[in-house]
């Protein structure tokens, strides 16, 4: 657009694509980073004018990632910000001298002494053709020639911004896949880092006979080997190059596994004052990943014991139904209210209810059941009469055929 007529309509046809796609790079509201100051610094010096800015367009503004001088707001309104026109166009937007505009007349950022007189700008644009925001420069006097060079040297300026775009998205992924990693990490670790203190503690605690000391020896060191494997499997995650989780399946028997728990729990439990009643007579099979599904039952018995009060008791029913095993567990506790069912198995969810015993909660226990359970083409869900009527957590696991 080069001294032409301005649309009537600043918002294109693919504005809702065009905003998801700026969405993703998560760059809107952040604070001043170098590299986007000095490209708005090296427009300012290619055009030799006091302002040049990089602006990505939202919903209803412009927001103003970087200047090259000092600027008051670093928002402006949608409805007046001239990036809002380059990003209707396909190739540089040049105003020689917006006064020309009777249209643009009404912009108080034009009409003012002082306002902006010469605007150009090129688009940041994706590799898929969506405008995201403009590399621009500004100035109080009228122009009346942009040279080829400038104008090459601002559109490179733009595809500079769209690098730098691409390449601090990938980073955020990096670091927020490791930064999940570690979060799981502490989550699968707090359970058998608790039942070993729990058993150290009892063996300091009290004189035992050799065959509890033996006993509670052994407890420690299933506690540990239990660590161990959820190194391992962190280590094996991080090595896979799309962090996809690698399952190693074999044939396990249901009843094996709800003893597991019990025992694993055994301690966590009783300090909590709390029963965990099983109901099972299946002697069935699954072709699991046993510590996966493991963690699973974990989390589950985890959760049920967290928002449930001293004395609850805690109950795991199994069943069938069709070729599914469904394993329930319900407890007594503080319930879910509507828009917590919602949000349930998010990442990082904040629940309304509070652990009893001021437990810590990261808000990775359900989401890493869903993943674990969908990886072993299982389902997972949730019932509750509302708040302080109890919840029921299912899950659903393919039997195994031999």
């Amino acid at each position: 657009m080069t001294n032409t007529e301005t649309p009537d309509n600043l918002i294109p046809d693919n504005d809702e694509t065009r905003l998801k796609k700026l969405y993703q790079y998560e760059i809107l509201d952040t604070h001043s980073e170098t590299d986007f100051d000095t490209i708005a610094l090296m427009a300012s010096e290619i055009f030799g004018t006091k302002k040049a800015f990089v602006t990505f367009v939202d919903k209803g503004h412009v927001f103003v990632k970087a200047s090259s001088s000092r600027i008051e707001v670093d928002h402006i309104s949608r409805a007046y910000g001239l990036c809002s026109l380059s990003i209707m166009e396909d190739d540089l937007t040049i105003f020689y001298d917006t006064h020309e505009f009777p249209e643009l007349m009404k912009n108080p950022y034009i009409s003012r002494p002082g306002g902006v007189r010469f605007y150009a700008a090129a688009q940041i644009r994706t590799a898929d053709g969506f405008a995201l925001g403009t590399v621009c420069v500004l100035d109080a006097e009228p122009r009346t020639v942009v040279t080829e060079h400038q104008s090459r040297m601002l559109q490179l300026l733009s595809r500079m911004v769209m690098e730098k775009l691409e390449t601090r998205m990938v980073n955020r992924k990096i670091v927020r896949a490791y930064d999940d990693r570690l979060h799981r990490l502490a989550h699968d670790m707090k359970n058998p880092v608790t039942s070993i203190s729990l058993y150290a503690q009892l063996l300091g605690s009290r004189e035992m006979n050799s065959e509890k000391v033996f006993s509670m020896a052994a407890k420690i060191e299933n506690s540990s080997k239990g660590l161990e494997k959820k190194l391992n499997n962190l280590l094996t995650d991080a090595r896979s190059e799309n962090s996809a989780i690698e399952l190693v399946h074999e044939s396990v028997m249901i009843t094996d596994l709800l003893s597991q728990l019990h025992h694993s729990f055994e301690l966590s439990l009783a300090a909590k004052k709390q029963t965990l009643i099983i109901n099972n007579d299946l002697f069935v099979l699954i072709y699991v990943d046993r510590e996966r599904i493991l963690d699973v039952l974990d989390n589950l018995l985890s959760n049920a014991m967290k928002y449930s009060y001293e004395g609850a008791v805690i109950t795991i029913n199994t069943s069938l139904e069709e070729d599914e095993l469904i394993i329930e567990f319900k407890d007594e506790g503080l319930g879910l209210s509507e828009e917590d069912k919602k949000k349930l198995f998010l990442k990082f969810a904040k629940l309304s209810a509070i652990p009893t015993a001021h437990e810590k909660s990261y808000g990775l226990g359900l989401f890493i059941v869903k993943m674990l359970v969908e990886s072993h083409k299982g389902k997972v869900w949730a019932e509750s009469e509302g708040k302080n009527f109890g919840s029921s957590f299912f899950i659903s696991l393919p039997i195994f055929k031999q």
